[in-house]
């Protein structure tokens, strides 16, 4: 089985579902750094693993910031290990934001029911 050497920038949009605009944004943020043959964009197995780690980022919520400090990582000392340590520390953070908004928005939510619970109990006295 041959390794796959390119990319088409239509493949990837289609693939990750995503739009040219997109990619292009994540090219002018060097993220991603394509070949090009006259217009034509070819990316690479590499690029590809990079766009799935972009994406995967912002599904987790992390910022484009972040999202390329731990990329970056992978490509300087320490390496693959030094970038899973951070990935690993950034996850364990953003669990901790999630939870404290999941917390307090139960809260709200137990607030308003009590609130609504009032309101309908004056309306109830005000028939």
């Amino acid at each position: 089985m041959t390794k796959r050497r390119y990319y088409t920038i239509t493949e990837l949009t289609t693939e990750f579902g995503i739009t040219t605009r997109t990619l292009r944004f994540y090219e002018d943020e060097k993220l991603l750094n394509p070949e090009r043959q006259a217009r034509k964009r070819l990316y690479t197995p590499r690029d590809r693993t990079r766009l799935k780690l972009i994406l995967r980022g912002k599904r987790l919520g992390f910022s484009l910031a972040e999202v390329r400090e731990i990329i970056e990582m992978y490509d300087h000392a320490p390496g693959e290990r030094g970038q899973l340590e951070k990935l690993q520390g950034r996850i364990t953070e953003r669990q901790a934001e999630l939870e404290q908004k999941q917390k307090d928005i139960l809260e709200t939510l137990e607030e308003l029911n009590q609130v609504n619970s009032s309101v309908q109990q004056r309306l109830n006295e005000l028939k």
